[in-house]
């Protein structure tokens, strides 16, 4: 079964006629609303709309030259606005106005901006801003202009009252006083920060205080005080050096009194502070000037090997060397200084002989007697005897490293009479004349021929200038063989050298028995079996003595004669050597001297009669 519903043609009727009305009823409301904008526009064409504000002063329904001269009467705080410019740290201030930082109103401007509100973007936005301004109000700020030249100009004369210079603490002495000043932070005006300050105050539009951007730079050293007081210490009293307990010496300390520390002291930056010390390079001035008197070089122990024992018997201790570390005693001086203490010892380096007390003769190869010889000088003179005695006991007890060559100028020093030689005879400058050291070349001699028939290696040996019969004596006479066999030194520039060149240690010992007139020497060591041959020439190519000469001598009395040289023959002498080691041939060398023909000379008093020379036949 089927059902159908119809509507009645009279409902059908009444709901066209109401949806008529409803049309109808629209249209003329935005008819109504269109002419209602039109007619707005019309009213407010080249006038700003309806609740429009400039800083809060109402300039709707204004053209813009109308609202830029209200603008000009209503806000005068540019011209009359109070800034208060003020340095914080000092509570310094500076009253100014907004045009005198350069901060002025753009009143036109300003009118052109209220002017285009409504009147930018599309027509829903236009509307839309104009109800907003209507209903709500809309309130902006001015348009300003700010000459930052006169800013600047007016904060740059401002900074040169305010900037101030870092001053840094400052410390220094005058004669011993200790003179210190604090230091004092720089202070600058920072003209651009504080500009963004200004800017920042002004557009509110309301008086108020800007602080200035002032930087304050802090000195690297604010604060000497403390390094003051260390130099106040340094001065309050003298400051002494001392030598190392259980050290000796000629003196025992050295003083520098207050003047002369604080002529010492120096003031030094360093980081971030002041170094206060005392100046390194006077004080190593003064540590070097000691170092000659206070060092000692390391000295083997003397022995003197004994025949029947045959053991090692100490004579002279082993002297350990000793020197001034320069730099530790800087660092001692320094840090006791600083510390307040006035005193320091020296520090000294020390070195060990190589031959101690404690070594024996088995340890050091020295086990029997490897050659000996002994000279004569007979007939020499008390000041001549002296000076052999003097120069031989610098060798007794001597040791001579194997493998090395031995100076006899290095170990017997300086020849003087501070050392305690005499006056004697000696030869130079072609004569036989008194000077210090006189009979030296008697101990050169004898230890010579005992490293030559020794049969060690000769290095340097040097021949007097004519035949001097003290080194042809022998314990019976007189033995011309000898000849050709002396050795001269003049220390430091002629020497005698000769070479251990054995792996054994050499012991030296030296005997003077003045009654006898002799000088024994003698080596020590151990035998590596070599023996020595020798032979001689003699003197050849002999040469006579010239006729003696005679000089007058004002200070001699008449008929006194004194002979002061000797008349000796010119010769040529040569010795040759072999020497064998264990039956071979070991080393062979000749010795080649030329003596001078040496004339007498004589000096006599004023008046005296010459003696007429013999002629020779």
């Amino acid at each position: 079964m089927k059902t159908a519903s119809l509507s009645s043609p009279n409902h059908a009727s009444r709901l066209e006629k109401a949806g008529a009305a409803i049309l109808l009823g629209g249209l003329i409301a935005i008819g109504a609303l269109l002419i209602f904008v039109l007619g707005f526009q019309a009213v407010y064409a080249g006038k700003i709309f309806p609740g429009v504000r400039i800083a809060g002063v109402d300039v709707g329904g204004l053209k813009p030259s109308e609202a830029a001269d209200l603008l000009s009467t209503s806000l005068t705080y540019f011209q009359n606005g109070r800034i208060l410019l003020q340095d914080e740290s000092n509570q310094d201030v500076w009253l100014v106005t907004p045009m005198q930082m350069g901060v002025f109103l753009d009143s036109s401007g300003s009118a052109s901006q209220a002017y285009q509100v409504g009147r930018a973007g599309g027509i829903y936005e236009r509307l839309n801003q104009q109800f907003d301004a209507w209903y709500y109000g809309s309130d902006f700020p001015p348009v300003l202009i700010f000459d930052q030249r006169l800013a600047q100009k007016y904060l740059t004369d401002l900074a040169a009252g305010i900037d101030t210079p870092i001053i840094e603490a400052d410390l220094s002495v005058q004669g011993t006083e200790v003179i210190v000043r604090s230091g004092v932070p720089g202070r600058t005006l920072d003209i651009i920060d504080t500009i963004e300050r200004l800017t920042a105050q002004v557009v509110t539009l309301k008086e108020g205080i800007v602080p200035l951007a002032i930087t304050e730079t802090a000195p690297v050293i604010l604060d000497a005080s403390a390094q003051a007081e260390i130099a106040r210490r340094i001065l309050s009293q003298p400051f002494t050096v001392t030598l190392p307990e259980g050290e000796t010496a000629d003196a025992t300390s050295w003083t520098f009194d207050q003047a002369t520390l604080a002529a010492m002291l120096t003031i030094e930056r360093e980081d971030n502070e002041y170094k206060v010390a005392l100046n390194s390079q006077l004080l190593q001035g003064f540590l070097l000037n000691l170092q000659p008197a206070l060092s000692r070089v390391p000295v083997n122990t003397r022995f003197m090997f004994n025949d029947d024992t045959r053991l090692l018997e100490i004579i002279a201790p082993a002297v350990i060397g000793r020197s001034i570390d320069i730099d530790t005693t800087l660092e001692k001086i320094q840090e006791a200084a600083i510390s307040g203490s006035h005193t320091a010892s020296l520090d000294f380096d020390y070195t060990n002989p190589v031959v101690t007390d404690d070594m024996t003769g088995e340890e050091l190869g020295i086990t029997e007697l490897v050659s000996s010889h002994t000279s004569y000088f007979r007939g020499s003179d008390a000041a001549r005897i002296r000076n052999i005695q003097i120069a031989s006991a610098n060798f007794h007890g001597l040791l001579v490293p194997p493998g090395t060559t031995f100076s006899m100028a290095d170990a017997m020093g300086v020849v003087s009479l501070d050392n305690g030689y005499a006056e004697a005879m000696i030869i130079i400058g072609g004569r036989t004349v008194k000077g210090v050291g006189g009979g030296v070349c008697q101990v050169s001699t004898t230890l010579f021929r005992t490293a030559f028939f020794g049969g060690f290696p000769i290095v340097e040996r040097n021949a007097h200038a004519y035949r001097v019969g003290y080194y042809e004596q022998t314990g019976a006479g007189h033995d011309a063989s000898l000849a050709g066999l002396d050795a001269t030194v003049f220390v430091p520039i002629i020497d005698l050298k000769f070479s251990n060149d054995t792996p054994y240690w050499l012991l030296m010992e030296t005997y003077v028995n003045p009654s006898r007139g002799s000088l024994t020497w003698k080596f020590y060591s151990t035998s590596d079996g070599r023996t020595v041959e020798w032979q001689t020439t003699g003197p050849v190519n002999v040469v006579e003595a010239p006729d003696p000469l005679y000089k007058e001598n004002p200070d001699l009395k008449k008929d006194e004669i004194r002979q002061v040289d000797w008349a000796a023959d010119g010769a040529d002498v040569t010795v040759h050597r072999i020497v064998y080691r264990n039956g071979a041939v070991y080393l062979e060398d000749s010795i080649y001297t030329h003596y001078q023909p040496w004339q007498a000379v004589y000096e006599y008093g004023p008046g005296t009669e010459i003696p007429t020379p013999t002629p020779k036949p």
